[in-house]
């Protein structure tokens, strides 16, 4: 199964989640691919939208390859077999996390820019992006949900391979993906359109998607500030 681009993927996947729409979830993208997606999602199913920002943590030597990843709230999720097969040491793996623990902090800030995260607590969590490769990042997101107080959380995305999903499946409450193939390869390899997303594009999704601000309390008719001023006219 093909996707033309995230946004039909997500209309598509949105399709499969109609049935969630009862148990008003907060829809949350991974950034930067997976809010396209969420997005869509968000619209169709009436509900908030907001980031989950997680980073893969890489290999020195091949930034490319995740031996683990972290998440907001201090989660941070270890490959081991990953960790001895390249060699990484303590103090490499450290340097690693305390960059990308930077990164993180400084895309969520300009996310949301001064909006505050949509509360999880006691909330469906529901976690979308555009597709999986090995699961890592993911996981990682599910324990930064739960650790934010979700009730249940839920991963959706258009396309993984089935040895990520049956990992997901240990730890979400249900793990939604229109397809599986068996040969996966890449998550680009199953999109027509999969140009990179701008930190731009992610900012402007979430500020359509913002709910609107609570309205400023009336002015009390005790209040010196408020009054018109006297005279004039």
């Amino acid at each position: 199964m093909r996707f033309t681009d995230r946004a039909a993927a997500g209309r598509e996947l949105a399709e499969a989640l109609r049935g969630l729409r009862r148990d008003h979830p907060v829809v949350l993208g991974l950034p930067r691919g997976g809010v396209p997606v969420a997005a869509e999602v968000a619209s169709a199913l009436g509900a908030p939208l907001d980031v989950l920002v997680v980073r893969k943590l890489g290999v020195p030597s091949r930034p490319e390859l995740g031996f683990g990843a972290i998440g907001e709230g201090g989660v941070r999720i270890v490959n081991d077999a990953v960790v001895r097969a390249a060699g990484v040491g303590a103090e490499a793996r450290a340097r690693v996390e305390e960059a990308e623990r930077e990164v993180l902090l400084e895309r969520a800030l300009r996310y949301r820019r001064d909006r505050p995260g949509v509360p999880l607590r006691g909330r469906t969590a529901l976690l979308v992006d555009d597709g999986i490769a090995t699961g890592s990042t993911a996981l990682a997101a599910c324990r930064v949900a739960r650790a934010q107080g979700a009730a249940r959380v839920v991963v959706a995305v258009p396309v993984a391979p089935p040895e990520a999903l049956a990992l997901l499946r240990r730890e979400a409450d249900e793990v939604v993906c229109l397809s599986s193939p068996e040969w996966f390869g890449s998550v680009g390899q199953w999109y027509d359109d999969f140009a990179q997303t701008s930190d731009e594009e992610v900012t402007r999704l979430l500020a359509r998607h913002a709910p609107p601000p609570s309205p400023s309390p009336s002015p009390s008719p005790d209040d010196p500030y408020s009054a018109p001023p006297e005279g004039g006219g």
